[in-house]
């Protein structure tokens, strides 16, 4: 793979990697592991919750997430847990389970600024995938954490908040949108 990891940001929307379906992760090695942890590093300094491998321009099936514990409604130790534990890391995640009626939610992504928008997703979710030693492992989580999973997989197959907004807000966004398209083409 050898990846200029040092290199490794944030890329925004209209770039084509995030529209592409990434490809699973043949082996986890040090290299998958160190792009984790910058990817980690980017994620937080962005003040994000999760960030998906094609947000730095890698089409690899890989994405990392940490959801505070606010001690409010986010528990790491509620069931399904709504937060974690500290940064976890998803490689080739699937989503085996979703659970409950599609519920609203404003969400943001750290490659579309400024652009917010409600989207409808179920409250819990279940998922495989292989942490960062190579082990797999289920979770099921709820709350903020099941929208992060589902938002990142999203991410892994092309898909953005765009295509998910409810009506109502993509004609609110409609304009910041286009901003973008235009500012990439300059």
């Amino acid at each position: 793979m050898s990846t200029d990891i040092a290199s490794l940001e944030i890329v925004t929307y209209p770039a084509k990697v995030l529209r592409q379906k990434a490809s699973a992760v043949a082996e986890v090695t040090a290299e998958v592991r160190d792009v984790a942890e910058r990817m980690l590093q980017l994620m937080h300094k962005a003040e994000g919750v999760g960030l998906a491998a094609p947000q730095v321009g890698l089409r690899w099936r890989l994405f990392v997430a940490e959801v505070d514990d606010d001690g409010k409604e986010r528990l790491a130790h509620s069931d399904p847990p709504s937060a974690t534990p500290g940064p976890l890391v998803f490689i080739n995640p699937k989503i085996v389970r979703l659970e409950g009626p599609p519920e609203p939610f404003e969400e943001g992504c750290l490659s579309l600024k400024e652009i917010r928008g409600e989207v409808l997703r179920p409250p819990v979710v279940t998922v495989q995938a292989l942490d960062e030693h190579g082990k797999p492992f289920t979770a099921r989580y709820g709350g903020l954490m099941a929208r992060c999973v589902q938002h990142e997989i999203d991410h892994l197959d092309g898909v953005l908040i765009l295509d998910r907004m409810t009506q109502i807000s993509r004609m609110k966004t409609r304009s910041a949108v286009r901003d973008l398209e235009k500012a990439a083409k300059k």
